[in-house]
This record gives C-alpha cells, sequence and structure tokens, in this order.
C-alpha cells in the first residue's frame, strides 16, 4: 500500500513529530472513554463511512477494468460494511479504535484485494479534460485584477470553489451525479465571510509585503480543484518568484489527482511556461499518500528532501486540510485551506455545510 522506500516524517512538522504531531483533528475518543464501547463521535463518523458505500458501490460496479465488477462490488459492500458495523460493537476490531484515516484505510484495502485501482478513474479524465477547457479562461479574468490584495483574494476564492468537486462526500456525490458542478457558480456562491476559520486578512497583508522562496502545496481533487483552484494560485507563486512544488498521491484513491495524472495535466507549452509564465521551478512530486487524508508523520523520503528548505506550505482539501492537520503545527508558514463537506465536521467546528476554512499561521 505505501510507496517502495520506507517513508519519513515531513520535514517541516515541528519536532519532536511523536508528541507534537497526530494526524486526526477530532478527537472520537478520549482515554477516560470505555475501550470496549465505542463512543457517540465514532459511530456518528463509521455512519458517515456507512453512508458512501452506495455510491463506492455503483462506481466500482462500473470499472470496465476489472472482470466480474458488478459481482465483486457487491462483495466490497458487504465486507466494508460489515467491518464498519463491527466496529461499532467493537471499537477494537479490525487495528481499531477508529479514525479517520483508519476508515479510509480500510475501505482501500478492501477494494484493492477485490482487484478495484481506481473506480473513479472515468469521472476523473472526464472533469480533467473539462477543467482544462475552462484554464485559460479563469487564469485571464485573475491576470485582469491589478490590485494584488483583490487578485489573491479571487484566487483563493477559486481554491475554495474547485474544492467542492469532492465525491467522498455521499450528498456532494449525488448533486455531482444529477448535473455537474460549475466551476464559476460555485466561485460566485461561496458562503459570505466571515467563514468558520478565516485568516485572509491577514494572509493578503502578508502577501502584499512578502514572496516565499519555495513552497509546498499538497493538493487534492482531479478536475476543477487541481486545474481551476490550485494551478493558478501556483502560478501566480511563480510568477512572484516562488519555487512550487505540488505534491499529490502515490495511489489513486476517490477522485484525487495522483503523481502520473498531475504530470500529464501540468503539459507546459514549448517554451516551459504556463500561459505566459515561467514554469521552470515548478515540480511535480510524489507524496507517497494513497489516501484522501494525510498522516504527514510518513511521507516518501524523496518528497521530503525536495520539501525540506521550503518556507510556506499549503495543505488544501476537507481530508488533508481540515480532518487530519487543521492543528498540525508546521516550523514554516502554512495555510490550510479547504470547504466543509460533511454536517459532522461542520459541527464539531461550529459553522455551516459549505463553509470555508482559510487558517494562516506564520513560522
Amino acid at each position: 500500500m505505501e510507496s517502495s522506500s520506507p517513508s519519513v516524517p515531513f520535514p517541516l512538522l515541528q519536532a519532536p513529530v511523536e508528541s507534537t504531531y497526530r494526524a486526526c483533528t477530532i478527537p472520537y475518543r478520549f482515554p477516560s472513554d470505555n475501550s470496549r464501547k465505542a463512543t457517540p463521535v465514532e459511530i456518528q463518523w463509521i455512519d458517515l463511512f456507512l453512508n458512501s458505500v452506495p455510491s463506492f458501490k455503483q462506481r466500482a460496479e462500473n470499472d470496465p477494468t476489472v472482470p466480474d465488477a458488478p459481482a465483486k462490488a457487491e462483495k466490497f459492500a458487504e465486507r466494508y460494511t460489515a467491518m464498519l458495523e463491527e466496529m461499532k460493537k467493537n471499537p477494537k476490531s479490525h487495528g481499531g479504535p477508529p479514525d479517520c484515516i483508519l476508515l479510509c484505510r480500510l475501505r482501500e484495502l478492501v477494494l484493492r484485494e477485490l482487484g478495484f485501482r481506481d473506480i473513479f478513474k472515468k469521472v476523473k479524465d472526464e472533469e480533467n479534460a473539462k477543467a482544462m477547457s475552462l484554464f485559460e479562461g479563469v487564469v485571464q479574468r485573475n491576470d485582469e485584477i491589478k490590485d494584488d490584495g483583490k487578485r489573491v483574494e479571487n484566487l483563493i476564492r477559486g481554491i475554495l470553489a474547485g474544492n467542492i468537486f469532492d465525491l467522498g462526500s455521499a450528498q456532494l456525490a449525488e448533486v455531482f451525479a444529477k448535473d455537474g458542478m460549475s466551476f464559476l457558480a460555485s466561485c460566485q456562491n461561496l458562503v459570505s465571510r466571515p467563514w468558520v476559520i478565516d485568516d485572509l486578512d491577514a494572509f493578503k497583508s502578508k502577501w502584499t509585503k512578502k514572496s516565499w522562496e519555495k513552497a509546498v502545496i499538497f493538493v487534492d481533487n482531479s478536475g476543477a480543484d487541481v486545474i481551476l483552484g490550485i494551478l493558478p494560485f501556483a502560478r501566480e507563486l511563480l510568477r512572484r518568484g516562488t519555487k512550487v512544488i505540488l505534491a499529490a498521491n502515490d495511489m489513486p484513491s476517490i477522485n484525487d489527482v495522483t503523481y502520473p495524472e498531475l504530470v500529464e495535466i501540468i503539459n507546459k507549452d514549448a517554451d516551459g511556461k504556463i500561459s505566459g509564465v515561467d514554469a521552470s521551478n515548478l515540480i511535480v512530486a510524489n507524496s507517497g499518500n494513497d489516501l484522501p487524508v494525510i498522516d504527514l508523520s510518513s511521507v516518501a523520503p524523496e518528497f521530503a528532501f525536495m520539501a525540506n528548505d521550503a518556507d510556506l506550505v499549503v495543505l488544501e482539501g476537507m481530508g488533508r486540510a481540515i480532518e487530519t492537520n487543521l492543528y498540525a503545527q508546521m516550523k514554516c508558514d502554512s495555510i490550510k485551506i479547504g470547504m466543509v463537506k460533511h454536517p459532522e465536521v461542520a459541527q464539531f467546528l461550529g459553522g455551516r455545510l459549505y463553509d470555508c476554512v482559510f487558517k494562516f499561521n506564520e513560522a
């Protein structure tokens, strides 16, 4: 399940990683809780994963690369459902007690054991093609904004709007299946500020005064998310002289973009530019991750070496930025950005469903 080399902690986490870092934002249980009994929060989250089983089963049934896909998809739904129900009765089963990393990992394990490698491949390819056709227009609109602060706010809103393409959320998978999602409409329909965590003004003020040497951006979903949200922001950093590393998953998981897919998406033109901006300082890296969430105590060593001297870290998406790393402390400036797409996360943060998180911490 992991990349070939042994993994290492992400070098920009505050040390000592063992005592200052835990890859789970929402506490599912406390030391005082009965270890044999699932807590209300554990049950709430197990139910959230149970609710997503039908949409995963449907994607698996239609996977043309797997022989007997419908029968195997049925087996996936039965196996994974049985695991989740068992965890409700005995939270220590299947490597528990559960947290969002374990619940995601078990789902991937069952899919991969049955031969499903990338059940969202078709929808990812379609969404990437759609987003690529809109890219130049999005970039042009950003370039027309002359005020630095307004332009970066527009870019940040673009990241949040793109992040809504997330088929790991049962509600969004349903909306998406009905009529797709318009990027421009999503930009215009973001909930009003102040967002549930809103450090955008502090970041804008820093942006107008400072350029970073090197930024690491952990990307999230395919389609509008990475192409219309992250890429225009990365391009703006490049324009300002920042080296940019885009870190993508080693293996497929939900509709997250993988390292090979991202390499394909970033086809610089003959002069090595992206829409007129020199992209020689843009690197695509394999983070070594294989889940829609990320445990930063375990990344690919080659990527850790590349990222070692960065002075800005951006974690994007509900899984990476909110559910696992909202409180992760970095040695450098950091941004955690994403949209709240589960009612359980909204409840924990005290915000609204589809609220936005923009958390900026200076070193």
